[in-house]
């Protein structure tokens, strides 16, 4: 448990304090419909579903306020630059960025089932008690539209009204069926393989958060759900009176002999969604204003593999090792951007990013690319924004692993360590990274052979050989590359790669590897950064959980993984 809480204390205190809100959110508002002598009269009709109804809601609006703040990217990246209270704990938190925007998004699906089969439990009521001939009091108090204007509780007017008239033709049930439907689909695209196989149809879908925002706002603004006046609870209390609705005399004369006068409940979901709606559209103003200013292509290189090397300029552009940028190329597609982490070092005169062939849009990039002859195609480019891989120069020691094209942020980590070691940087604070690369295949490792060959050589130069220590694990591999191997396996260079550091053929043993650092740096803080798929961020996770200690003369693993 210790050497969980090394990792995510700071995390469970946030979804504690998340759920505990929640919990309290609903439980206050349950009692209080449940309980409220203004409701006295709604519960006659509707039982406790009127309750189950109105706590969901004050969830959902609580909720409905979260959901956009994680994905306002300026935003996050402000903070991260900015806070300096807690800092490695507070920016470890912001890369969960994403892990909590879909955490509340399944919490919006859950509190939204909940809310809309209390309503439509609160509908079948309304419409049984309109259509009651009895003098019970549910029947009493439908008949009260007959007597004045603001003296009905039940919504539902006629006796041949429906439930599914009712859902489709008032405003908080057609937009109830709108708002649900459009989070149906939000919801149900997110889903891995639907982002991996069809990111188009995960990033148009996901733009009806539009339509569930407006939704939402408009969603309460008739106030069918009534109460009793405050007025008129003072001149009949329900406690009291309630009883003279279904034996009224004709001659009475007492005070419980006026009827009782209800008033809607006002709209409040606009409080809680105006401050990050508003937030919101700064930020997708900022964005298009960014995307706007031009981006100058200055160097085109294709890589093995299928991957395309974009080395880009534009005014004003600064950047941190380990960013990422937001590009759309508008001969392709004018509302797709697709997320590609920057291979570059701030040191270097320009940015680049490196993309692989990973679907629709990519494959048309590429292609686009390698057929241009006199024009360049247009780039935009949006960003850049932090990473978790932005703090790889706050630990004394790093490993950096990367799985295939997840290499990309590590690359922007090493070219700058390479510039630093040129310039005789003294300000360093990191001595020494680990560095782990995957690949299927030999081809991929083309991709970055000359930085890694450059750091060996002018490492050894300065006398800081030791500073950097690099495996490359081949996991695909067929019997004619083992058997090259096998008989250049004296020879001072890798067959595979031309390095000195000889490829590894099969995966890592975590454990291993995790001792191995930890005995040869005892009391030091381990920033363990990941840019791979989910797998192996549980086995690396696993492992710095098992290799971490509360004790702070020992070693302490924190573990980071890139998400956008």
């Amino acid at each position: 448990m210790g050497n969980w809480l090394v990792n995510h204390w700071f995390s469970a205190a946030v979804l504690a304090a998340w759920l505990g809100i929640n919990i309290f959110l609903f439980t206050y508002y349950f009692l209080f419909f449940d309980r409220d002598e203004r409701y006295f009269y709604t519960r006659a009709i509707l039982g406790s579903a009127l309750a189950w109804a109105r706590a969901s809601a004050k969830c959902l609006n609580f909720n409905s306020m979260l959901i956009l703040l994680p994905v306002c990217r300026n935003l996050l990246s402000f903070l991260r630059g900015t806070c300096s209270c807690c800092r490695r704990t507070l920016r470890k938190q912001l890369d969960h960025n994403l892990t909590f925007h879909k955490l509340v998004a399944y919490t919006l699906a859950l509190l939204t089932a909940v809310h809309t089969i209390a309503h439509l439990f609160n509908l079948e009521r309304y419409n049984g008690s309109q259509q009651a001939l009895d003098s019970s009091l549910p029947a009493v108090l439908s008949k009260m539209h007959l007597q004045g204007s603001n003296k009905w509780l039940n919504p539902i007017h006629s006796n041949q009204t429906t439930v599914e008239y009712v859902a489709f033709t008032t405003i908080p049930g057609l937009t109830g069926v709108i708002i649900t439907l459009a989070l149906i689909l939000m919801v149900t695209s997110s889903t891995e393989f639907i982002r991996r196989n069809y990111f188009e149809v995960f990033w148009y879908t996901h733009h009806l958060f539009i339509i569930y925002f407006a939704g939402l706002v408009i969603h309460g603004i008739a106030g069918l759900v009534r109460g009793q006046t405050e007025e008129s609870i003072k001149e009949v209390h329900p406690h009291h009176c309630a009883q003279y609705l279904t034996h009224k005399d004709e001659h009475c004369n007492h005070d419980c002999c006026k009827d009782p006068e209800f008033g809607s409940i006002p709209a409040e979901s606009w409080k809680w969604v105006l401050a990050p709606v508003l937030l919101y559209i700064f930020e997708r103003i900022l964005r298009v204003w960014r995307a706007q200013q031009k981006v100058v292509v200055t160097k085109v290189v294709m890589h093995p593999a299928r991957v395309l090397e974009l080395q880009m300029q534009k005014k004003g552009f600064h950047m941190e090792v380990g960013q990422y940028i937001f590009v759309n190329c508008p001969s392709i597609s004018l509302l797709e951007w697709h997320p590609f982490t920057l291979t570059s070092a701030p040191e270097e005169d320009f940015f680049s990013i490196h993309i692989r062939a990973a679907g629709d849009w990519t494959e048309r990039l590429i292609d686009t690319f390698q057929q241009q002859k006199l024009e360049m195609p247009r780039i935009e480019v949006d960003g850049p924004f932090g990473t978790a891989s932005e703090d790889v120069f706050q630990y004394e020691v790093a490993m950096l692993v990367g799985a295939g094209i997840g290499v990309t942020p590590f690359a922007s980590i090493l070219k700058s360590i390479w510039y630093k070691l040129q310039q005789g940087d003294q300000t360093l604070k990191t001595k020494k990274i680990y560095f782990y690369w995957l690949c299927r295949d030999t081809g991929a490792f083309a991709w970055f052979n000359d930085l890694l060959a450059s750091l060996e050589q002018k490492m050894a130069e300065s006398g800081k050989a030791d500073f950097l220590t690099y495996r490359l694990f081949l996991t695909g591999w067929d019997t004619s590359i083992a058997n090259n191997v096998a008989l250049h396996f004296d020879t001072a260079v890798d067959t595979v790669t031309g390095l000195r550091h000889k490829t590894i053929f099969g995966r890592p043993m975590w454990n291993s590897e995790f001792t191995e650092v930890a005995a040869a740096h005892p009391r030091s803080v381990v920033g363990v950064f990941l840019c791979g798929p989910g797998a192996l961020a549980k086995s690396l996770q696993r492992s710095c959980h098992q290799h971490s200690s509360l004790d702070p003369r020992k070693v302490k693993f924190y573990f980071n993984k890139e998400n956008f």
